[in-house]
């Protein structure tokens, strides 16, 4: 009996399973983005500019629909995880199905409520063109009539993930994902119009819940046959879920809530112009996000049986993170004129380029936040990230009003940018108290993060493909030095150095 408490537990923080689920996670997350980049320029000449950013509104408001699970999903996520460390698989059944009952209600009151503010909100707060805002507002409405759906898909998906079944959750994430981009382009022989083109994007979320729903009978089968509501399992679930809830609500607000911005003091053109790099360049968050996935329901699992082994997932996710990221923010603010110019012509450029260098920036500061957060919200704590982000909400907002005024929409990537600045000393800050131990390698990875400012600045400054190049190639050789002895240790290097011997031979 003990052996079979013990292994699941083990098996969610195995290190090679942890890699491997990481792996799929970022398979999962980077396969749309070749999608659209062919796709998105076919669709700014297809519905025209003004119609492609009410587009990328619609695709945020799809995307984020899942904040109206009130952060259950992440609870259940969470509880999963102890259950299943803890051997009471058998509690899994009433409080799965639990959850999904609370927040189809959720989901339901959810649509009421968009479906009450949307008229205003389309007609007064995101200064659309008179002649696009009837067809918008139907758009904004088959959105508000999917939420149940994405929300419901949600928690199920996020009952897979505390299996650590990411070949499940991605084997529906790619498809839907690709079908993000290319069905809007299948809709444009036929129809310009932004009604038929969400009709489509919801049809394809419909069809993602019921494949989640089957994977998880699948993982589960007694699910199938245990359809039960247990008022008890309700407060565990609040409690979690009540302070992801404000985490929820202001967090995709305070990433979000520039584009909207823009909308309102300049137009919807300009929210083109800023959607699209930062569509690009927050696409990088895709590798933090796939070490997060799984690190999640890790840091649950072991924070209180292995508080040692939860600091070496907390030490070797930051470090892994800077190694990866840092060099892909350095070609992005090195050629981000001429990576512009080629994709998306000449004007796109002209008005980009500095709003995707401040982004890449910000990007990378928030890609090594990331881990913190994850770790916080693991050990049980997610009122502390939610009071972090309470109080900067309101600075951030007055910010954002003041920068884009001052310097369109440049102004709100700064703004953007100076906000995870901020928020990412905040979480290293709660995140080592947590932990209440030393971190050695902590100390290393933050000055290597202060290092890495200057070569962003000198990279946004430069002028010529030949100076960049060299420049590049420069910092590179340095960045390689410096990881190889500075922040990888003896037995990675001796890991690496075996792997690529074996690959070699």
């Amino acid at each position: 009996m003990a052996k079979s408490k013990i292994n699941p537990t083990n098996e969610l923080i195995s290190g090679t399973r942890l890699a491997r689920n990481s792996a799929l996670n970022l398979l999962g997350l980077c396969s749309p983005l070749l999608v659209a980049i062919v796709a998105i320029p076919i669709l700014i000449r297809g519905l025209g500019t003004d119609r492609f950013g009410v587009l990328t509104l619609v695709w945020v408001v799809i995307g984020y629909s899942s904040l109206f699970d009130l952060g259950l999903s992440r609870a259940l996520t969470k509880i999963v995880a102890e259950k299943l460390g803890a051997g009471r698989e058998q509690e899994i059944p009433a409080l799965v199905w639990t959850a999904i009952f609370v927040m189809l209600l959720i989901g339901i009151s959810g649509t009421l409520c968009m479906i009450l503010f949307l008229p205003w909100a389309v007609r007064e707060l995101l200064r659309i063109p008179q002649g696009l805002q009837a067809e918008t507002l139907k758009a904004f409405f088959l959105i508000a009539f999917s939420v149940p759906v994405v929300v419901t898909s949600t928690g199920i998906r996020g009952v897979l993930e505390a299996y650590q079944r990411f070949d499940f959750t991605n084997a529906v994430r790619i498809p839907l994902g690709i079908y993000t981009f290319v069905a809007p382009i299948l809709v444009l022989p036929f129809s310009h119009s932004l009604f038929p083109v969400v009709g489509i994007l919801v049809v394809g979320r419909i069809f993602a819940c019921i494949a989640h729903i089957l994977l998880c009978f699948k993982v589960i089968p007694v699910l199938f046959r245990s359809i039960v509501f247990q008022p008890k399992m309700v407060k565990p679930l609040i409690n979690f879920g009540g302070w992801m809830t404000v985490t929820n609500i202001i967090g995709p607000i305070m990433v979000y809530m520039d584009r909207f911005f823009i909308g309102a003091l300049i137009s919807v053109t300009a929210v083109a112009y800023y959607a699209t790099p930062y569509e690009v360049v927050t696409k990088i968050l895709f590798i933090p996000g796939a070490l997060v996935g799984v690190l999640f329901p890790a840091f649950s699992a072991s924070f209180v049986q292995d508080r040692s082994r939860a600091k070496l997932l907390f030490e070797s996710g930051i470090k892994y993170v800077f190694l990866a990221i840092f060099p892909l923010t350095l070609i992005t603010v090195t050629f981000a004129n001429d990576g512009l110019s080629l994709w998306l012509g000449i004007e796109f450029a002209q008005n980009s380029t500095r709003v995707l260098q401040w982004l890449a920036v910000g990007v990378f500061i928030n890609s090594l936040a990331q881990i913190p957060f994850a770790l916080i919200q693991g050990a049980g704590r997610p009122d502390l990230t939610a009071k972090l982000h309470f109080i900067e909400l309101p600075f951030y907002l007055g910010g954002l009003w003041y920068f884009i005024g001052g310097f369109g929409i440049e102004g709100a990537a700064i703004a953007w940018t100076i906000r995870t600045s901020i928020d990412a000393v905040l979480l290293f800050t709660v995140a080592k108290r947590i932990l209440t131990t030393r971190i050695k390698t902590m100390r290393r990875e933050i000055l290597a993060m202060a290092v890495a400012i200057p070569p962003f600045v000198f990279a946004a400054v430069l002028k010529g493909f030949a100076i960049k190049g060299f420049f590049l190639l420069l910092v590179l050789f340095i960045y390689a030095f410096v990881g190889w002895f500075l922040i990888l240790n003896i037995e990675e290097r001796a890991l690496i150095k075996h792997r690529f011997k074996i690959i070699t031979t």
